[in-house]
């Protein structure tokens, strides 16, 4: 597939220049293909979201060792899906959720998480510089998942910010910091009530019991280091790519907090790699706790990411919206 910039401006009567600029101004925009800015393949990570906006199905099998939220230590393991669909140019709809079992090793439970709506818009791309910028703003629905393993029973609300930025524009001298980049994400979840019940397990080990919980805004955070293989090819020539930079591998690893208001903060380093084809993606990582409130053990977590424009260019060849 051949990069293409997508731009959508509004024109008005061609007397009137004073509005033609300003509309022009506030609608032109650039949209980035699958996390390609120039020759930069920003691609998705596991831990959190990336940057990009496009038409994407996501399919995240995972096996991980954590806390409960009554301070259990438990085993997850399931498969969570993420749906992205363009409405206009850098602007999508996104639904996630997924289906979990949970084990604690006296006793199992399964069951599907929250589900989660979102609106994610692409606020700009440098195509010179390596740079995505994007925002969303997320509803978890509350009751949408099963208490058993730790859905959420009030609504949420999740402003975000992402970011990426990619080291090809440094000059010479530095030229063997070009393939690194680094994506991050900001996001404050916010509950709409301030006490809820959740399930935890009894002192026996062997049910569950309601258990009163005060609910706190959480910031969730975190960023990677990536390392292109793009620039180690003969398809890199430090001009304009003639290609994009798909078929290839992004060694990289991630590192992930969840920080609730006045308690502890979880956090984990998860070092893995992608392969980034021309209408997928496919990347595996190891999860390592990195504190006691993460849980103990090693897990792992695995990723299928579908370019569905790409897949099925007649269904999502263009915005859902588009003129």
């Amino acid at each position: 597939m051949v990069a293409q910039h997508r731009f959508t401006c509004a024109f008005a009567h061609y007397r009137n220049v004073p509005l033609i600029a300003a509309v022009a101004v506030l609608t032109c925009s650039v949209a980035a293909a699958h996390g390609i800015a120039g020759k930069r393949l920003f691609p998705g990570t596991l831990s959190f979201d990336d940057p990009a906006v496009s038409d994407e199905f996501a399919l995240t099998p995972a096996w991980v060792n954590k806390r409960a939220a009554d301070g259990s230590a438990v085993t997850d393991d399931g498969v969570s899906w993420e749906f992205m669909r363009l409405l206009v140019p850098n602007l999508a709809l996104v639904v996630n959720s997924g289906f979990i079992h949970r084990d604690w090793w006296q006793l199992q439970r399964n069951g599907f998480d929250t589900t989660t709506v979102s609106l994610k818009d692409l606020l700009y791309e440098s195509d010179p510089h390596e740079v995505l910028l994007s925002a969303e703003l997320s509803w978890g629905i509350g009751g949408s998942g099963a208490a058993g393993v730790g859905a959420a029973e009030p609504n949420t609300f999740q402003p975000a910010f992402y970011f990426g930025k990619g080291f090809g524009d440094l000059p010479d001298r530095l030229g063997w910091l070009r393939p690194f980049a680094v994506t991050g994400e900001f996001a404050l979840e916010i509950p709409t009530v301030r006490r809820s019940t959740l399930l935890g397990i009894n002192s026996a080990g062997s049910a569950l019991i309601p258990m009163p919980s005060q609910n706190v805004p959480i910031l969730h955070w975190g960023f990677s280091i990536q390392y292109s293989t793009y620039y180690l090819t003969p398809r890199f020539t430090g001009s304009p790519p003639k290609q994009e930079p798909l078929n290839q591998f992004v060694p990289l690893v991630e590192f992930a907090f969840d920080s609730p208001r006045g308690r502890e903060t979880i956090a984990n380093m998860s070092p893995g790699v992608a392969y980034a084809a021309t209408t997928w993606q496919f990347a595996v990582e190891a999860v390592l706790p990195l504190n006691a409130g993460s849980g103990h053990g090693v897990g792992v977590r695995a990723q299928l990411l579908l370019f569905l424009d790409d897949l099925a260019p007649s269904l999502f060849g263009k915005p859902l919206f588009s003129r």
